[in-house]
């Protein structure tokens, strides 16, 4: 990570950090609640004639969940960040990351009748740092902004209670960005590759932004399954107008936090994305549209501040 990048995560973090706590000295807006949780798992193997064998190595990850939350009258403006770094240093090699994520949403909805709400969706979503398809690699696949993603969205929402959310639009917008432009000529994330002439040279550059207008619902469940387990998810799905809109975009979370004490818990984290507009690369060497999906594990040391007392669910 950058110098640049480290100030960006720990300014953020500490603004969370400062919004969130409820102060005596200050007296809480009633209209706000506000929610965040610090989290940094680290696990270390090291191994010494080992006869099953093994490689050394130490993994870190690092997380901020916070959430904002203004209620008035008929008004809600939900606001939420989820950022998350991580990597495992094998001692005979270099650095592989297992986790890097910059994903903000934030919507703002008028009640209509209850539980309807008209609501306007932002959202952005990218990634801290370089990323590489092999540890030995030494040509990025992905960096910060390449991919970036903007999505912009228009309709409806049913709020029946806190635990669950659904937004359906009919008119959306999702702007891809590859703010690299050897990844551009490449046509990587679905943006519009370079032209080549007949002696292979470049004669005009790949498209670094690709423009969609479609379809997108969104589904967000939250529920304490059992006593300090809890469970949050956020699937959703995109259609494109333009071009092959029976083709489906998804991109879906599930987070199960079991927690220990006011301090240690763990948690299971899987992401499951399809865009048929990237392309990747399988180990046989076959090109084409795959279904991505991941998995991680964390057991460490976590946080939670708020301005409020939660009630279950």
């Amino acid at each position: 990570m950058s110098k640049r990048e480290a100030i960006v995560v720990v300014f953020i973090a500490l603004i969370f950090q400062v919004v969130s706590q409820d102060s005596t000295a200050v007296q809480p807006n009633p209209n706000w609640k506000l929610k965040s949780i610090f989290g940094l798992n680290i696990t270390q193997a090291t191994f010494t004639n080992w006869a099953a064998g093994g490689r050394n190595n130490l993994s870190g990850l690092g997380f901020v969940n916070a959430q904002a939350e203004y209620s008035k009258d008929k008004l809600k403006w939900l606001n939420t960040m989820s950022l998350g770094l991580g990597g495992i240093q094998y001692f005979d090699e270099g650095i592989q990351k297992t986790e890097d994520v910059i994903d903000l949403q934030s919507t703002f909805s008028y009640g209509i009748k209850d539980p309807w709400f008209f609501s306007i969706l932002g959202g952005f979503r990218t990634q801290f740092i370089d990323g590489f398809a092999n540890i030995t690699d030494t040509i990025r696949s992905s960096t910060f902004m390449a991919p970036g993603y903007i999505n912009i969205s228009i309709g409806m929402e049913y709020v029946p209670n806190r635990k669950l959310r659904i937004m359906a639009s009919p008119l959306s917008g999702k702007f891809t960005f590859v703010q690299d432009q050897r990844l551009a000529n490449l046509g990587a994330f679905g943006v519009t590759p370079a032209v080549l002439d007949g002696t292979g040279q470049i004669s005009a550059l790949g498209e670094t932004f690709r423009p969609e207008i479609g379809s997108y619902l969104r589904i967000i469940y939250s529920k304490e399954l059992m006593e300090n387990i809890d469970l949050r998810s956020r699937v959703e799905f995109f259609s494109n107008y333009m071009e092959n809109p029976e083709n489906i975009d998804v991109n879906a979370e599930v987070i199960l936090n079991f927690k220990v004490n006011k301090w240690f818990s763990a948690s299971l984290n899987m992401n499951l994305i399809y865009d048929d507009d990237i392309q990747i690369t399988d180990r046989f060497g076959n090109v084409g549209p795959r279904t991505q999906f991941k998995q991680v594990i964390g057991l460490g040391v976590t946080y939670s501040m708020l301005n409020y007392q939660e009630k279950k669910t």
